[in-house]
């Protein structure tokens, strides 16, 4: 049975070319309720914590460099089939293959750029909220 939550970030590069509001608002017409959100900015250190799947991978130390360049937005959202509608919505990792519409294909510049991060499981969905939200900043 697929969860009704996930969870996201608008990136450094989408929060920079002032892609926030317009992304969020894809977000709700995508039907999805936002029960938690912030504002805030990954130290390397921390970055690196999140990322740590990734650690032996050629890519880790410039995803980590890349995730703590600048203000990111976290959120947790809310729907019937969360995770798998969210992936939709935001197409695929390279925006140059992503569908027509999707938040990547409209805001991302390349795979490593590409505006957003979303959970790519219901388990890793709830590791990745709890990593930025306690039960009092979720309603």
């Amino acid at each position: 049975m697929s969860g009704n939550r996930t969870f996201t970030m608008i990136k450094p590069d989408a929060v920079k070319l002032n892609h926030t509001g317009a992304i969020l608002a894809q977000i709700i017409a995508g039907g999805f309720r936002i029960v938690a959100m912030k504002y805030t900015k990954l130290s390397a250190e921390k970055a690196g914590e999140f990322y740590a799947i990734h650690k032996e991978r050629p890519f880790y130390g410039e995803l980590v460099a890349f995730m703590s360049s600048g203000p990111i937005v976290a959120a947790i959202l809310e729907k019937d089939n969360a995770v798998e509608d969210f992936r939709t919505l935001i197409g695929s990792t390279d925006p140059a293959k992503a569908a027509e519409g999707t938040v990547r294909k409209l805001y991302g510049t390349n795979v490593g750029e590409n505006a957003v991060h979303g959970s790519d499981s219901d388990e890793n969905a709830k590791i990745e909220g709890d990593f930025f939200f306690n039960a009092f900043e979720r309603f």
